[in-house]
């Protein structure tokens, strides 16, 4: 059935997390912890990627980008979540939803394909170590920076115009801290069959695509690290990717659950509990995991520390 592109709302309401009465409080105390410790820990890696010249070539230039992507997600999401748990629901326009729903899945797809350049990286790196230098010029690395942005906004502003051609005459309560897809797709009115199908696409070919690619690149660097004749040589090679990995395979997991099921499974509160997940938890996990497992990166960032203790001595 056609849709008008009227709505009989001109905004919404975020619910968010009312139900949980006198809970709020506590969770605003433990999100509003967790956020300031993800923007921090984010723009430190940046800060410290960019003063550490050992830290200037292209797979830290990659996490740097990943990381200023992740701090704008969580500052597109979490101040307003902030405050309605404080203040109870907030109502917001009808264009700001949108215009929030479009950020939100821009910085979410441009996650997806910085994580695929990254594995690029590490592939060229460990494949063919020889020609990294040449093949990972300043020129290709900002193509691939420049295309990963630039095909996030694309697809983030193909799912927004794919759920803001509705309707929404039914409710303008959302079950939701934020305007992500299914909770604002629920409140359209008449057949959403189409919409629900252009979502699936989009998030599969986002999801897929860039999971695909990355998948390639690690079926040769496995191969490459089996052809290494001592086990201390393929512990060093697999050792490089094992921070990319681990971030692969939380992001991908947390994005795949929320974004290719079927409607029929969706519950929204439980959804809600899920999407603090990759909303909250997942932004935090890049700079810890780099953090923990990266030698270099713990290098780079003791010598802030004890350079931060000089200056202050």
């Amino acid at each position: 059935m056609a849709q008008d592109n009227v709505t009989c709302w001109k905004g919404f309401v975020f619910l968010g997390f009312s139900s949980f009465g006198e809970l709020q409080l506590l969770l605003f105390v433990l999100f509003l912890s967790l956020y300031l410790v993800t923007i921090t820990s984010n723009v430190f890696i940046i800060i410290v990627i960019r003063l550490d010249s050992h830290l200037h070539t292209p797979m830290y230039l990659f996490l740097s980008f990943l990381s200023f992507s992740e701090t704008c997600y969580t500052l597109g999401i979490i101040p307003r979540m902030l405050s309605g748990l404080v203040m109870g629901g907030q109502a917001i326009s009808f264009l700001g939803c949108a215009t929030q729903m479009f950020f939100s899945a821009s910085w979410a797809c441009t996650n997806c394909f910085l994580l695929s350049v990254m594995g690029f990286d590490r592939y060229v790196a460990i494949c063919a170590p020889l020609h990294y230098a040449s093949r990972m010029n300043p020129t290709l690395c900002a193509q691939l920076v420049g295309t990963s942005f630039l095909s996030g906004y694309l697809f983030g502003l193909g799912m927004t115009l794919v759920i803001f051609r509705l309707s929404f005459c039914s409710s303008h309560e959302i079950q939701h801290f934020f305007c992500d897809t299914p909770p604002v797709l629920s409140l359209a009115c008449g057949d959403t069959r189409l919409s629900e199908l252009g979502i699936l696409i989009l998030s599969l070919l986002v999801l897929l695509v860039s999971f695909f690619l990355i998948s390639v690149s690690y079926a040769y660097i496995l191969v490459a690290i089996l052809r290494i004749p001592s086990a201390e040589g393929r512990r060093k090679a697999f050792s490089t990717c094992a921070s990319h990995l681990t971030v692969v395979v939380i992001h991908y997991g947390c994005a795949s659950f929320m974004y290719l099921r079927p409607k029929a499974s969706y519950s929204l509160e439980r959804d809600q509990l899920i999407a603090v997940t990759y909303t909250v938890a997942t932004p935090l996990l890049n700079p810890i995991v780099y953090s923990l497992r990266n030698r270099a990166v713990q290098s780079a960032l003791r010598n802030a520390f004890r350079g931060s203790l000089l200056r202050k001595g």
